[in-house]
C-alpha cells in the first residue's frame, strides 16, 4: 500500500458541548451533520488493496469483508475516508448487532456478514488519488469527498450536513428516533488535525432512577483498602424482573474507599438476589443480568457483590441501546445522588424518555 496518508493514523475528535453551537461561534463558520453510534473508521484504499481502521488504529478488516468489497466496488481506486460503519435493523441503528461482528472465528464473521451486512458512512475525505487533503480546510475536505463519492452506492454512503444550526438543532430532536446520539460540528475553515479535539459534539443529557443492585471491585483494590470500580444499575421490567442496565462508574478514590463502607451493610447472599443465577447461561439468554461473558470481556472476572434491591439512585445518561424492557444504558451512567424518597418498585423503564421512531433510510436519502 502506498498512499499520500498512510496508517497508523488517529482520526480527529471531538469535544463535548451543551447545546448546538452558533454557526457563526467559530471564525468562518461550522458545518453540523449526524453523530453516528458505530464504530470509528478510516478506510485505507490503494487498489485491491483495503484496510479498515478502527479509532484505536487497531485493524477492523477482519471483521467487515462486507465493507472491504463494497469498498472496492463503490470507492475510488486510492483514497483514505474517514467515517464510520453501523449496522441499521428496522430502520434504526443497532449497536448490540455491530458488536456480534468482532468475532475470532472467520466463519462467525462470514455468518454474519450475510445476515446482518454492515454499512459505512463517509465523513470526510483525508487523500485522493496522489494527493493528501489533511492541510486543507472542511470545507475543501467535504466538495472533494462529495465529488469522489458521487456515484456511490448501498452501503457506502456519505453523511448529510448543514451550515443552518436551527436544522441542526431540528436534527437533534428527531434523528435520535433512528439511533443517532447527537450533532457533531466541524469548523469549515480548519484543516484535518488527527487525534485532536477540534471538533464539537452535542449529546443527549438525561437523567433516571435506577435500583443500585451490586458492585465491583476497583482494579486497583486490595484487601487491606477496598475500592469499589462500578455500581451494577437495574430497572424494573413489566413482567417483575430486575434487568441489568448498565452501570455508573466515575468516582474519586476517596469516594470509592466510603462507597464500600456505606453500601457494605446491604450486601447479601447471592442466591437470595436476583441477578443470583448471572453464571447460569440459560438465565442469561432469559433476562438482562450482569456477568455475562462476551467476545469483549473473554475471560474477565465479571463476579460482582450482590446488594439488596432496596437503595435507589439518580444517575445521567445519554441515550438508550435497544428499545422496551430489553433496553440498557449505551454508554456508562453518571451517578449524581442517592434518592431515599425514592421506593425501588418505582424504578421502571416508564420513566425513560419515550423517543420518536424516526426511519435511518431518510437520514441516508
Amino acid at each position: 500500500m502506498d498512499l499520500p496518508v498512510m496508517p497508523p493514523l488517529q482520526p480527529m475528535l471531538a469535544k463535548s458541548v451543551k447545546g448546538v453551537p452558533a454557526a457563526d461561534s467559530v471564525e468562518g463558520g461550522l458545518s453540523y451533520e449526524p453523530k453516528w453510534d458505530g464504530f470509528r473508521c478510516i478506510v485505507f484504499r490503494d487498489g485491491d488493496e483495503v484496510e479498515l481502521a478502527s479509532r484505536s488504529t487497531k485493524p477492523l478488516t477482519r471483521y467487515f469483508p462486507d465493507i472491504v468489497d463494497a469498498v472496492k466496488a463503490e470507492t475510488p481506486d486510492r483514497c483514505v475516508l474517514d467515517g464510520e460503519i453501523f449496522i441499521a435493523i428496522d430502520g434504526r441503528l443497532d449497536f448490540d448487532a455491530l458488536s456480534q461482528r468482532i468475532h475470532p472465528a472467520a466463519s462467525r464473521v462470514a455468518t454474519l456478514a450475510e445476515r446482518t451486512p454492515a454499512s459505512f458512512v463517509a465523513f470526510d475525505l483525508l487523500a485522493l488519488d496522489g494527493e493528501s487533503f489533511l492541510a486543507e480546510p472542511f470545507s475543501v475536505r467535504r466538495s472533494r469527498l462529495e465529488e469522489a463519492l458521487a456515484s456511490a452506492a448501498d452501503p457506502i454512503h456519505v453523511t448529510r450536513t448543514t451550515t443552518d444550526a436551527a436544522e441542526a438543532e431540528e436534527w437533534f430532536g428527531i434523528f435520535e428516533g433512528a439511533g443517532l446520539d447527537g450533532v457533531v460540528a466541524k469548523a469549515l475553515a480548519k484543516p484535518y488535525a488527527p487525534n485532536g479535539r477540534t471538533m464539537l459534539k452535542v449529546k443527549h443529557s438525561r437523567t433516571a432512577d435506577v435500583v443500585v443492585a451490586g458492585y465491583r471491585l476497583h482494579k486497583t483494590s486490595t484487601p487491606e483498602r477496598p475500592l469499589l470500580g462500578s455500581m451494577l444499575l437495574g430497572l424494573y421490567a413489566d413482567d417483575g424482573q430486575l434487568q441489568h442496565v448498565g452501570v455508573a462508574a466515575s468516582f474519586t478514590e476517596a469516594r470509592r474507599a466510603e462507597l464500600i463502607t456505606e453500601l457494605e451493610p446491604l450486601i447479601v447472599d447471592t442466591s437470595e438476589h436476583p441477578w443470583g443465577k448471572w453464571q447460569d447461561a440459560d438465565a442469561q439468554a432469559g433476562s438482562r443480568l450482569p456477568g455475562g461473558q462476551s467476545r469483549w470481556t473473554g475471560t474477565k472476572d465479571l463476579s460482582f457483590v450482590t446488594l439488596s434491591p432496596t437503595r435507589v439512585a439518580e444517575v445521567g445518561y445519554e441515550h438508550m441501546e435497544g428499545i422496551g424492557d430489553g433496553a440498557r444504558f449505551r454508554h456508562t451512567a453518571q451517578f449524581k445522588r442517592w434518592r431515599p424518597d425514592r421506593e425501588p418498585g418505582s424504578c421502571t423503564y416508564e420513566q425513560l424518555e419515550e423517543v420518536a421512531k424516526y426511519d435511518l433510510s431518510q437520514i441516508l436519502t
